[in-house]
């Protein structure tokens, strides 16, 4: 099976600042990685240049085997750490915009788990509350039949039941052909799904392995072994 992420030699300079340092990564379809780091460590960085936002200063990234361009773009659905959405739209106007926009937006599965949590689509993005935002934003990335699903702090601030819908969210509505990056700092709240993870320090990939042999070679939680690692 080809790999869905090819990553080899990549580095990202600003000016005198390194944020990536050689980083090689191959990620094979049907993965929940979690990309880990402290502040600082190259994660917002690599995850724009993998979706294009961002230029490499060398190195190359291929999605599904498509360079970083249109096709590559077409095959990932990105949900930010920061929305982009206009607060004055209503949630039925941005699944309309979603449709037109994405190809492969399916409106009935957004429209379907909207109707699991009781959020009428005619309401305005403003009088949601927090959790309930961070709840649609979610629906309308995990909609789209995408190859490629990156999630920068998807549970970043929200309560804990939110974070439990969403982490459901998350598992049940992506295709087993597809693959899932999960940028977060709340470690132990995201683990129970992750199959895989990255630690990264300083621009380079610090550690790339699977959570089971983790917790079997070291006796402790991703997120124990996390703190032990960067001294938490």
């Amino acid at each position: 099976m080809s790999n869905l992420l090819e990553i080899q030699g990549l580095f990202k300079n600003y000016d005198n600042i390194q944020a990536l340092n050689n980083v090689n990564l191959s990620i094979s379809p049907g993965h929940i990685t979690g990309l880990l780091g402290p502040n600082g460590s190259g994660k917002t960085t690599l995850i724009k240049i993998i979706c294009g936002l961002l230029r490499p200063s060398s190195g190359t990234v291929l999605v599904d085997g498509n360079p970083i361009g249109p096709k590559s773009k077409a095959l990932i659905s990105y949900l930010p750490d920061k929305t982009y959405l206009s607060n004055n739209m209503t949630i039925l106007s941005v699944i309309e915009m979603f449709k037109d926009f994405y190809d492969d937006f399916d409106d009935n599965r957004a429209y379907e788990m909207l109707n699991s949590l009781n959020i009428d689509p005619r309401r305005k993005l403003k009088t949601l509350s927090k959790g309930n935002k961070e709840k649609v934003q979610l629906i309308l990335v995990m909609s789209r039949r995408a190859k490629l699903y990156i999630l920068d702090e998807p549970i970043a601030g929200v309560d804990p039941a939110a974070r439990d819908y969403i982490l459901r969210t998350i598992i049940s509505n992506y295709d087993p052909s597809a693959s899932i990056i999960i940028s977060t700092h709340l470690i132990a709240d995201i683990e129970p799904v992750l199959d895989e993870v990255i630690f990264l320090q300083n621009g380079y990939i610090r550690l790339y392995q699977p959570v089971d042999d983790i917790r079997a070679n070291t006796g402790k939680s991703v997120d124990e072994f996390f703190r032990e690692v960067y001294r938490c």
